[in-house]
Parts: structure tokens; sequence; C-alpha cells
């Protein structure tokens, strides 16, 4: 990074935008197999990552990352159960139980 900043390229928000798009395009598959395979009661592992938060790191660049992984984590949650609506109205496939009944 300090290649960059000493010769005039700061790149610190575009790659803030990069991680971003990364991990909230990241966090979409997650929560549609967190739903399929945990149900909504693995909401509270979305809390935790969520709530490691940024706020002991100095670095602009890593806290913000951070950052953005923690909110997303907490509006997993919420899409969590909202991915668990869809299921019902049969827009995702539903999970067979082990066993052979559901």
């Amino acid at each position: 990074m300090e290649f960059f900043e000493t010769h005039g390229v700061h790149l610190t928000g575009l790659l803030i935008g990069i991680f971003t798009f990364v991990i909230i395009g990241a966090f979409h598959p997650i929560v549609i197999k967190a739903e399929y395979y945990f149900g909504v009661r693995c909401w509270w592992c979305f809390l935790v990552a969520g709530a490691a938060g940024a706020l002991c790191i100095a670095n602009v660049l890593w806290s913000s990352v951070v950052g953005v992984f923690a909110f997303s984590s907490f509006w997993a949650i919420k899409e969590l159960f909202d991915q668990r609506e869809r299921v019902r109205k049969g827009w995702f496939p539903r999970r067979e139980k082990e066993g052979g009944k559901s």
C-alpha cells in the first residue's frame, strides 16, 4: 500500500469496494446453504460472526472490510428468515429429512 500512496495512487477506496462486492456476493449462497442444511436455528452464528467487530483494527482498509463483513452477517440473519419463507413458497428446494421422512 505504501508504494501506491507514495506515488500518488490511492487504492483504498477501490479495494474497499472490491472487498464489499465479494463479501456481499459470497453471503448470498451462504445464506441459502445455511437455511437448507440448518434451517433458521443457525442465525446466532451470523450474529457472532458479525459481532467480531472492527473496533480493534486501526487500519482503515481492514477496519472497513471487517465492518462490511459484520453488517453483511447481521443482514444475513434477516435473509435467513426470508429464505425460510421463500422455501415455504416453493421458490427454493426443501431439504428432505434423514431417513426418508420429511
